[in-house]
């Protein structure tokens, strides 16, 4: 795109208070903070949303099923430990959503991470990400309502409910 494209972040949403983080999608903004702007209106326009958070897209490890057969690939790096949020995609068939959070590891490295989270959660492809890079809305009360309370009374309808513009310009 000869540079004039934005980073990527990946899109992570949590429903509910009781449910579990789960990446959703991405989005191309310049800071984490016009991320979360841009994920507010893509991903949460119409359903139900608690808390959002984005992280920078090249900031995450990735392995599939065949990259766990690699005994090296999740061996622990050099250096301190550190918080990192593990994801895990469960199935083929959940084609909305990339991963569910497994839950939060300190380790020294993704691989090591993800080597923890397969203790507790079995998956198809995995996801880890520094807990340091992920931005988000704040679960407080008054962050919920002025974040998400404005997509509650919007009107969903399907595409069928517009119905087709022909050529000539009449609907059908």
């Amino acid at each position: 795109m000869w540079g004039t494209e934005w980073p990527r972040y990946e899109v992570i949403k949590q429903d509910t208070p009781k449910s579990s983080p789960q990446m959703v999608g991405s989005v191309h903004a310049v800071g984490p903070e016009h991320a979360l702007l841009v994920a507010r209106h893509v991903f949460v326009r119409r359903p139900a949303a608690y808390a959002l958070f984005v992280a920078p897209a090249e900031a995450f490890f990735h392995i599939t099923q065949e990259g766990l057969k690699d005994p090296g690939a999740l061996r622990p790096e050099e250096g301190p430990e550190e918080p990192y949020w593990v994801f895990a995609k469960r199935s083929h068939r959940r084609s909305m959503v990339y991963g569910d959070l497994v839950g939060r590891f300190a380790a020294r490295g993704p691989g090591d991470a993800i080597a923890q989270a397969l203790l507790q959660a079995q998956g198809v492809a995995f996801w880890a990400v520094p807990e340091r890079l992920v931005a988000g809305t704040e679960p407080k009360e008054e962050v919920v309502e002025s974040w998400f309370a404005p997509a509650k009374e919007k009107t969903y309808r399907l595409q069928s409910y517009y119905g087709l513009i022909t050529a000539k310009g009449e609907e059908v």
